[in-house]
């Protein structure tokens, strides 16, 4: 019994360890960059009811908080959107649609909070929508209807795509970064500042981990 405990305790005691390196990985890594879109990211994810962190979370994974980032798929800036997708939400946001929309910061964040909101509403599931905003959501819905791939044709048991499938375990790694960090916080006002939030996330999240094990 004493041997399970200790082998237990280890174990919580390396996840604790790799958690707060990949804390401060991922903050030394957006420090310098991420409040500079703040305000865009928190007027639009309001807007689009999606929550700011996860917006946050796909452009640390699509771009890295570069906005003149361009893809092997032409998929362009912060959120990188393709130009066929920038039309369509530009078409249903009612706006005249160009290629040079999508190098601008704001309009970027704009356009890509939108379909990702739209996503979400799409699936009802955040999984689900992440999949389809990188791997389409044609590719997402016909594997859904895949026995291979969903088993309830509600959630997907695999991703056949392996980009795709990466890229929905990077983004939910960084939304959960994220919200130790900044839940909490008041981002356009305290961003960074609310060490205490900070601290108590911290707790409450390895205080989870130790209740799991």
């Amino acid at each position: 019994m004493k041997v399970i405990k200790r082998f237990f305790l280890l174990l919580f005691v390396v996840i604790f360890i790799v958690l707060l390196a990949g804390l401060a990985t991922v903050y030394y890594g957006t420090a310098t960059r991420i409040v500079k879109y703040v305000d865009d990211v928190e007027e639009y994810s309001s807007e689009y009811d999606v929550d700011p962190l996860l917006i946050l979370s796909v452009i640390k994974v699509e771009s890295n908080f570069k906005n003149d980032a361009v893809s092997h798929m032409n998929a362009h800036g912060l959120m990188q959107i393709i130009p066929e997708t920038g039309e369509w939400v530009a078409n249903q946001l009612n706006l005249e649609y160009s290629d040079e929309m999508l190098q601008d910061e704001e309009t970027n964040i704009k356009m890509g909070t939108y379909y990702l909101s739209y996503l979400l509403k799409h699936f009802g599931n955040r999984d689900l929508a992440l999949a389809a905003y990188n791997g389409g959501i044609g590719n997402v819905s016909k594997w859904l209807l895949d026995e291979k791939y969903s088993s309830d044709g509600m959630n997907l048991d695999h991703i056949p795509i392996d980009e795709t499938r990466n890229y929905v375990v990077k983004v939910n790694n960084n939304y959960k970064i994220y919200k130790i960090f900044y839940e909490g916080v008041r981002l356009r006002e305290n961003m960074h500042k609310e060490f205490k939030t900070y601290v108590n996330n911290v707790f409450r999240t390895v205080k989870d981990i130790k209740n799991k094990y």
